[in-house]
């Protein structure tokens, strides 16, 4: 079965091992995630599972989406999200699933919103480096030149150029990651290192899709 369930980042923290050593680890809450619909080659093209996460207020839902969740049966979800399997089959539709489908030691991908940073300069945003920080300088975080001339390009900036503009906010991957441990009284994940977004911040987390050879 492919696994793979939302969360809540709450933030960090650190847990011991029995033998004294200390594990950074990032606390992610998850609660029970319910299936809303299955995808199928036949209707579809492709294999899939719909899945959502979190309470919303009903007055909040718009009338699509009211159906939508009529049809499957279920409360109104905040956050939903496509799972790809290989088999439509091995979820179905008003299924719940909790952390109890980790273990401690699964290696899983975690995929969330990166922090936005706004409005970045180059040697922020692209990590170039400063001009001379001598007194005479006037170039102390500014680019270099942008147009140079090319052959057959002439004296213009080529598309794709690295240049200053908005940073952050894109959707990122951290692939490998281990699950530290599971704790399924209060729906909580708890996994080895830092993961992609801020604080109360949806993340999804399924198995890798690099297991060791």
């Amino acid at each position: 079965m492919t696994k793979a369930i939302l969360g809540k980042k709450l933030g960090m923290t650190q847990i011991f091992t029995e033998e004294g050593g200390v594990i950074p680890v990032t606390v992610v809450e998850s609660g029970n995630n319910v299936v809303l619909q299955n995808r199928t080659i036949e209707n579809d093209g492709y294999n899939a599972v719909q899945i959502g996460f979190g309470s919303i207020k009903e007055k909040q839902v718009t009338k699509p989406m009211k159906g939508h969740f009529s049809k499957a049966g279920v409360d109104p979800v905040k956050v939903i999200r496509e799972i790809r399997l290989a088999d439509a089959s091995e979820y179905n539709v008003g299924d719940k699933i909790g952390v109890d489908i980790f273990a401690e030691g699964d290696v899983v991908d975690v995929v969330g919103t990166s922090k936005g940073k706004g409005f970045a300069g180059g040697i922020k945003r692209h990590n170039f480096a400063c001009g001379p920080m001598a007194h005479g300088s006037k170039s102390h975080r500014e680019p270099g030149s942008t147009g140079a001339m090319i052959s057959g390009h002439g004296g213009r900036v080529l598309k794709g150029k690295k240049l200053p503009g908005r940073m952050g906010a894109d959707q990122v991957t951290v692939q490998r990651l281990t699950v530290a441990r599971v704790d399924g009284d209060r729906n909580l994940l708890l996994i080895k290192g830092a993961i992609p977004g801020a604080k109360n911040s949806f993340v999804m987390i399924k198995e890798t899709v690099k297991p060791k050879k």
